[in-house]
């Protein structure tokens, strides 16, 4: 299994989960389920920061279409921030890039989205 750190930040109208190492079809599952079980509702935005993941495969392509989908499915919003050379250039090769929305920053995100942190961010760590 390839090393996967994940880590949960609440935001006041949503969820930033913090995606470091690399993912693919041995750990996609750990994110999946981490995503359930920090980001519950699903209407809520919820923004994926890819800063610290160095590698994807098109298992994790396909995790992050559907984590779209579901967040679309049921009125809420689905975000990537800081997208690292290589699983940028997996979502370009796929055709993905267009079909997801991709900030540089958090704060680019945030402005974007409208989501704002809260005063006393609390964290979990995976």
């Amino acid at each position: 299994m390839t090393s996967l750190s994940l880590m949960a930040v609440s935001l006041l109208r949503g969820t930033l989960i913090v995606v470091s190492g690399e993912l693919d079809a041995t750990n996609v599952a750990q994110l999946e389920d981490y995503v359930a079980e920090h980001h519950p509702e699903p209407a809520r935005p919820l923004v994926l920061d890819l800063g610290g993941l160095a590698f994807m495969d098109c298992t994790a392509l396909s995790l992050l279409l559907r984590l779209r989908d579901r967040a679309g499915a049921h009125g809420g919003s689905f975000h990537l921030i800081a997208v690292q050379p290589c699983p940028a250039r997996v979502l370009e090769i796929a055709g993905a890039a267009r079909r997801l929305d991709v900030y540089p920053t958090l704060e680019g995100a945030l402005q974007a989205t409208g989501l704002i942190l809260p005063s006393e961010p609390s964290s979990d760590i995976a």
